[in-house]
Order: C-alpha cells, then structure tokens, then sequence
C-alpha cells in the first residue's frame, strides 16, 4: 500500500503544481480554450479538496484508499481523460446552476454576518486590551505612585505636583 506521504506528494505535484503553472501557462498565451479547461479543473479539484477532508477522517482506513486517490487526480488532469471537464458538466455546472441563487444568498448572510462578528470581535479585543491597560497602570503606577507620596510625607516633604498643574482655591497656602 502507498503511504500518506507518497499520496500528499503526488495531489500536491499533480493535482496542485502543474495544474497552477499550465494555468499560467493558459493565461499568458490568452487561450481561451485553456482558461475554460483549467476553471473547470481547479473547480472539481476544489470540490474534491473539501471532500478530502472529510474522506480522510472517515474511510481513510478502507484498502488502496490512497491509491485511488491518486488516480483520481491523475484521471483528473488527463488530456485524454478529460476526468475534470466529464465530472463539470455532468455534475457540477448544473448542480450549481440550480442552487446558484441559494448560494448568492448565503454567501451574502455570511459576508454581513462575518463583518459584524468582527465588529463585535474587535470592540471586545478593545474593550479588554483598555481593560488590561488600565488595570496595569493602576498596578504597576499607581501602588508606586502611593508609597512615593506615603514616604515623602514620612520624610516631611510636599509631594511634587504635576508639571503645569495649577493648585485650586482649596489648596493654596
């Protein structure tokens, strides 16, 4: 049996680089052909990714699960297969077309939720650093700032006032 190594290294150069640089490839040529062919793959390809995971957790322990993985990918990326584009418009282009407006929709709720929660995420994120400062600053200084004054005022000095204070009516001599 192939092991998870040989499997990572074989998705990651086959499923993942070629694919990216033949993509390139396509945009710098301007093929259009090859745009279309290649959406069409990192498509399936991203599907399968998300399926990956869940798949790996489950029936991982299933015999040559590794190897029909990687021939899955390879099936994939064939020219002579053509795996990708089959599984796009049998299965994907029109699943996604019937449910493309469920989809903009939720995709939308997410957008607007994700931003409040990062609103309320970062008053909180404020709120507690303000928190932490404050309560640093009354710790560190103002206990430093109390025995300061407490020993002055053993010693028999004034303590100092702040530069530019100006002393009120009740406390002028």
């Amino acid at each position: 049996m192939v092991s998870w190594m040989i499997c990572r290294l074989v998705v990651l150069v086959f499923g993942m680089l070629y694919p990216a640089y033949a993509s390139y490839k396509a945009v710098k040529t301007k093929n259009i052909r090859e745009y279309v062919r290649w959406m069409m793959y990192w498509i399936v390809f991203a599907l399968f990714m998300a399926a990956e995971v869940i798949m790996d957790i489950f029936i991982s322990w299933f015999p040559f699960y590794y190897e029909i993985k990687m021939a899955f990918v390879l099936w994939l990326l064939s020219s002579y297969t053509k795996g990708a584009s089959l599984l796009y418009r049998k299965f994907v282009h029109p699943s996604l077309s019937r449910h493309e407006k469920e989809i903009d929709t939720y995709i939308v709720q997410v957008k607007e939720r994700s931003y409040e929660t990062m609103l309320s995420f970062g008053k909180r994120g404020l709120n507690i650093a303000a928190s932490a400062a404050v309560q640093a600053a009354t710790k560190g200084t103002g206990q430093g700032a109390c025995r300061t004054v407490t020993q002055r005022m053993s010693i028999g000095q004034i303590p100092r006032q702040p530069p530019g204070h100006q002393p009120g009516p009740e406390r002028s001599r």
